[in-house]
């Protein structure tokens, strides 16, 4: 019953505190206890504890009372207080307490996975919760000199303290970081037991409004984490009817069951904290929700659903994972049934997986149901068929080999989480792992194969996925989002943003101070003679000639070195690290020489100071052979943990450790190629774990590629939960079917006698010879149209392929033909190359050089995005490739070498628009069929590599425009993604400009 209170001390901390108690006892059955209960010297309440063991396990302790007569419980709290020294609150709770001599003591019980043993369930009820006030908890300062030594509120579990309270009610004009400052400055963990390391699960600090944790007090150093619901994707907790903002820690919301409930601190206890190295693991609120919420709809909707979980990276996901995973392989269902016969964690980022084998390892599953398949698939298989309740693996694990063997595995049901869910696996990926592990046995009634093949990509009811990511792209929603209908759009079943995250200072904001650098520089001609090459092909080699030359890469590596030595090197006691980002394995190896050759050239400034290099495979530099290992001294595997120590700072890559590599003493990232979309967010945000001593403002992004604007764009999407502005339509299939029937190259009676012949059973070397004479018939046909028709047609091609992969998972589809047609453009697009380029010479860096160079700051300021600017991502208009330009005019060499010369000082005039729109036309019209047919993004590269070339027949005499088109690319292809969508309206609807 609730304890009445005066007006007067409402907006007192004790009527906060007593509220806080009273609602533990009447609705969360915890027993109220004093101070006068608890043992300081122990830390225990010593009779609860007993009366527990006495209740619960009367035989053993009654071999307890055989053994030490009247001093039973001297020696048994002694015993517990001895342990808890030497190990840590988690473990002893699970253990419990073994004695040489015979007796096997428990100190807690945990739900048990089912209820087919109900003396679990009720030794589970027996487990006695209780709750102090004011716990004065000293053993070094007694009588009048400890008065002051209380504890708000000491939670226990069966007499032993698993939670402390530091407790501030807003009114009194105190918060919470006055609670935080008490646990830091007056709380002293030195010789008293309570505050001991490993002895109480977590201490709290929390005020009516939020609450943070730590799991180790020390002393000024403790370090506070968040403990929050969360406010509308904000920090915070978001307000409750009647309620204090922080009343989920004690009381139940609807559904949502509170923090300090029997059934929600016995699971964190029994299935989530974990002891990791020095630290204890406690969850925070976004991971109990998540695994919690994961766990009871697989139980209430059993296989064959999908989840979504966007979390922001460094939320701590490599742990989600995990818990989501143990919990999975010991679910069962309302029956008592076992729901899931293993749970295969799928990672494209090699990285990861040693991380997730350490996690996993510790979530108290017997190593012998484990697996980690890191060599060949065919250990899927045989972990599979081993009985292995958790598989660790690749996506590339997964063989034509191992399919095939997994097809036959009926009757099992299996939960599949991809980590780092993207388009890799919401295509073609992901389906060969639906194949794999689908049971065929509900469609066995198809005759036809290839109905047979079309029904088991869609939803199988023995398959649940769960797809976790940051960066959800618009596939990754609808295959895996989730729907509260069939029209409905689809969103994350569970959500912890970034902009909540870095709110709330679990991960720091990489983007407060972003610096660009800008280079200008000229080209000239070594030769005398002036030869004609194709345009973008020689466009793209200039660009490499100029990303390699060794006064560019010298120029960026001296910035390099000097901003980290006048900036970074001394953050952290000397600690931090810095990564540079590289376009090519070749650009990667060019920066590490330059870096180290400028910290061998300056070693005054430059004292312990060292690079290192990664990229995957072997490389030849100027005819010389190079590997990561050769180079760096050590094995691949050996990276992190050598970067890790004080002889490296500087981390070199192309393409590797730029996504899952946790590294949280990264203070400064270097960036030296084009991010763009999700890779920007992934590349950027290795730099936003947090570290003793790191905060945002010493964090420093320099990009020599990117502008600043850029960089938000691509943030905006992903900052708050992302959302899909609508969904996609199906029929665009059929679409994309006429336009591959159209030019006459494919017929149906072709197709189908494809199809016939890759349905039987048994394929012979002859049936191998016959399917290959079907598909050179169209190829034949292909290889003499012209080079628009051949554009359109390939692209038609690989377009009906990813998109029929994405739409047979999302939604119905009875068509036969789709899935025929399927199965022959899936080997028809491997024989179509590009049309040919018209001969002539190669452009070769012996014919070019570089006369002037400089690079200079660019812009500086925040990339943050701001409250209100979230984007959403469009719904799927086609899944479209990208294709070579389809008609890519000749030009001087002269004139390549110019569009790469800088020529700034122009501004276009209303008259270049014109002159450009009129010319954007005419390309419009020749290629109406690629513009009506494909998204912009598909059609753009296209486009404006054709309005370019349509450009240089005009522009002869206009100097200022020839500035800006060659000058300023990013500029250029803005305007002419402008105009292409102007275009495509007007060619869509029939109407002019």
């Amino acid at each position: 019953m609730t304890k009445s209170i005066s007006k007067i001390d409402l907006h007192k901390e004790t009527a906060f505190e007593q509220h806080f108690v009273s609602e533990l006892v009447e609705s969360q059955g915890y027993i109220e206890r004093t101070d006068s209960d608890y043992n300081p010297e122990l830390a225990l309440d010593k009779d609860l504890l007993i009366n527990f063991v006495k209740q619960t396990q009367p035989e053993a302790w009654a071999l307890m009372e055989s053994k030490f007569g009247s001093k039973v419980v001297e020696m048994f709290c002694k015993e517990v207080d001895k342990k808890l020294k030497s190990s840590d609150i988690v473990t002893v709770l699970r253990e419990g307490i073994q004695f040489t001599w015979g007796a096997n003591i428990k100190l807690c019980y945990f739900k048990p996975a089912s209820a087919i043993n109900p003396n679990l369930e009720r030794l589970y009820e027996l487990n006695i919760l209780s709750v102090m006030r004011q716990v004065y908890y000293s053993v070094k300062d007694k009588g009048e000199k400890g008065k002051n030594n209380s504890i708000d509120i000491v939670l226990f579990i069966n007499g032993i303290p698993v939670a402390t309270l530091e407790l501030k009610n807003s009114l009194t004009g105190q918060t919470i970081q006055d609670a935080i400052r008490q646990y830091k400055y007056d709380r002293k963990p030195a010789g008293e037991p309570l505050f001991a390391a490993g002895r109480a699960l977590v201490h709290i600090a929390v005020d009516t409004d939020e609450a943070e944790m730590s799991t180790k007090l020390n002393n000024g150093k403790t370090v506070f984490l968040p403990l929050n619901r969360g406010n509308n994707g904000r920090s915070g907790n978001s307000a409750v009817k009647d309620e204090f903002k922080t009343a989920y820690l004690y009381k139940d919301l609807g559904e949502q069951k509170a923090i300090f409930s029997k059934e929600v601190l016995l699971d964190i206890i029994g299935n989530l904290a974990q002891k990791d190295g020095e630290v204890i693991i406690f969850p925070r609120f976004h991971q109990i929700d998540a695994v919690r919420k994961l766990l009871a709809d697989a139980k209430e909707k059993d296989s064959g659903q999908k989840y979504l979980i966007q979390h922001s990276p460094g939320s701590g996901k490599t742990w989600t994972i995990s818990w989501v995973a143990a919990g999975l392989a010991k679910l069962h269902n309302k029956e008592d049934q076992n729901i899931f016969d293993s749970v295969i964690i799928i990672s494209d980022r090699r990285v990861l997986d040693g991380q997730l084998q350490k996690a996993i390892r510790k979530l108290g599953i017997s190593n012998a149901y484990i697996e980690t398949v890191d060599k060949t698939s065919s250990q899927l298989r045989e972990a599979l068929e081993g009985g292995k309740k958790i598989i660790v693996t690749t996506i590339q694990k997964f063989s034509t080999e191992t399919i095939a063997a997994m097809n036959a595995m009926t009757g099992k049901r299996f939960a599949v989480i991809i980590d780092e869910a993207h388009s890799s696996q919401s295509g073609k990926s992901a389906q060969g792992v639906q194949d794999a592990l689908g049971d065929q046995s509900d469609v066995e009634i198809i005759g036809d194969e290839i109905a047979k093949a079309q029904a088991s990509k869609q939803k199988r009811d023995n398959i649940s996925y769960l797809a976790f990511t940051a960066t959800p792209k618009n596939v990754t929603l609808e295959v895996f989002g989730t729907r509260e209908s069939v029209d409905a759009i689809p969103h994350p079943f569970h959500e912890y943003s970034m902009r909540q995250a870095v709110e709330e200072g679990f991960i720091l904001d990489v983007l407060q101070n972003y610096q660009t650098y800008t280079s200008y520089y000229e080209l000239e001609k070594k030769i005398e003679d002036d030869p004609r090459f194709k345009g973008a092909k020689a466009k793209r080699k200039v660009a490499r000639y100029v990303a390699l030359n060794e006064t560019m890469v010298n120029q960026k590596a001296a910035v390099i070195v000097e901003h980290f030595n006048k900036h970074v090197k001394n953050q952290l006691n000397g600690q931090a690290k810095a990564m540079v980002v590289c376009q090519s394995r070749e650009h990667a190896f060019r920066h590490y020489e330059a870096i180290n050759g400028y910290i061998k050239d300056h070693k005054a400034e430059c004292t312990s100071l060292d690079a290192i290099i990664a990229f995957s495979g072997e490389l030849t530099v100027d005819g010389q052979e190079y590997t990561e290992v050769g180079l760096n001294g050590f094995a691949e595997k050996d990276l992190p943990d050598q970067f890790d120590t004080d002889k490296y700072q500087v981390l070199v890559v192309a393409n590797k450790y730029q996504t899952g590599f946790d590294q949280p003493k990264i203070c400064a990232m270097y960036i030296d190629r084009k991010l763009d979309g999700l890779q920007c967010v992934q590349t950027l945000t290795r730099a936003n774990r947090t570290y003793p001593g790191k905060t945002a403002e010493g964090i420093y992004i320099l990009d020599f590629q990117n502008k600043i604007n850029d960089i938000k764009e691509a943030f905006k999407v992903y900052f708050d939960v992302t959302e899909l502005e609508g969904l996609t339509d199906p029929e665009q299939i059929y679409t994309l079917k006429s336009l591959i029937m159209k030019p006459g190259f494919v017929d149906q009676e072709s197709v189908e006698d494809f199809v016939q012949i890759m349905a039987k059973p048994d394929v012979t070397t002859g049936d191998r010879a016959t399917l290959e004479g079907i598909i050179n018939s169209a190829v034949n046909n292909y290889n003499v149209a012209d080079k628009p028709t051949q554009d359109e047609f390939r692209q038609a091609v690989k377009s009906y392929c990813r998109f029929y992969s994405f739409i047979i998972q999302v939604h119905p589809i009875a068509d036969v033909s789709l899935e025929s047609l399927y199965w022959y453009a899936t080997w028809l697009t491997k024989k179509l190359k590009g049309g040919k380029d018209g001969g002539g010479p190669e452009l070769t860096n012996e014919m070019i050089q570089l006369i002037k160079l400089t690079t200079k700051e660019g812009e500086k300021g925040s990339a943050t995005p701001g409250l209100g600017e979230t984007t959403t991502l469009p719904p799927i208009t086609a899944f479209g490739v990208n294709t070579t330009p389809t008609e890519d005019e000749e030009k001087e060499l002269s004139e390549i070498i110019k569009e790469f010369n800088e020529k700034h000082g122009t501004e276009f005039t209303e008259g270049d628009i014109i002159r450009i729109g009129i010319q954007a036309e005419k390309v419009a019209n020749e290629m109406s069929a690629v513009i009506k047919n494909n998204p912009v993004d598909v059609s753009l590269e296209t486009f404006a590599d054709r309005l370019f070339d349509k450009m240089a027949e005009v522009r002869e005499s206009e100097k200022d425009l020839d500035n800006i088109m060659t000058s300023d690319q990013d500029s250029w292809r803005r305007l002419a993604s402008v105009l292409l969508r102007a275009n495509k309206g007007r060619l869509e609807t029939g109407l002019g400009l």
